[in-house]
């Protein structure tokens, strides 16, 4: 049989079982989400092991199936041994102290100043204080420019710092784009 017929009968086999295929898995899969996934998982092994495919046509059907029915399995293994890590690593985290500010309520206006910064800001100040990074390893997690990085650093400790002030904030200046009051 030549690549040519091959791909063709592929096709035709797809075009024939794929609803059947989805089916199957939308029956099974805990997500039902997680049913297209399986189906294309099972097509992209369907094209690699084309070279396998049954010369009669009666066999093609259960081989998709058979194929259909490894990939299920190998999917809901992984579930559980995600599922195992997340217990695992929920066991753990609740034995460790947890480091900086997390209870809001005693640190609730530093949990507010903190929200108030962008995501990026928030990020920057949380892995330098939080997670012990220097700026430099910041820029390079980031994928930012280290002088960004330390500018962006600087401006969101001085906005924590002016929110977490008992001074009232400076009045907005209102000459700001205008000439007046100076020389040149």
């Amino acid at each position: 049989m030549t690549a040519e017929d091959r791909r063709q009968r592929v096709e035709r086999a797809v075009q024939e079982h794929a609803p059947a295929l989805l089916g199957y898995f939308a029956r099974r899969a805990v997500q039902r989400e997680d049913a297209a996934d399986l189906l294309a998982e099972t097509l992209l092994v369907l094209w690699r092991r084309s070279r396998s495919l049954p010369d009669v046509d009666d066999e093609i059907r259960p081989w998709m199936f058979g194929i259909a029915r490894n990939v299920l399995m190998h999917h809901r293994r992984h579930r559980a041994r995600q599922g195992a890590l997340v217990d695992r690593l929920r066991g753990i985290l609740s034995t460790i102290p947890r480091p900086g500010f997390t209870d809001v309520s005693t640190y609730d206006d530093l949990h507010r100043a903190i929200a108030e910064l962008s995501d990026t800001d928030r990020d920057i100040i949380g892995l330098v204080h939080w997670e012990g990074f220097s700026l430099i390893e910041v820029s390079r997690m980031l994928g930012m420019k280290e002088g960004t990085v330390r500018s962006r650093y600087h401006r969101a400790r001085s906005a924590l710092r002016e929110s977490l002030s008992d001074d009232p904030p400076p009045p907005p200046r209102t000459d700001i784009g205008s000439n007046h009051g100076h020389r040149r």
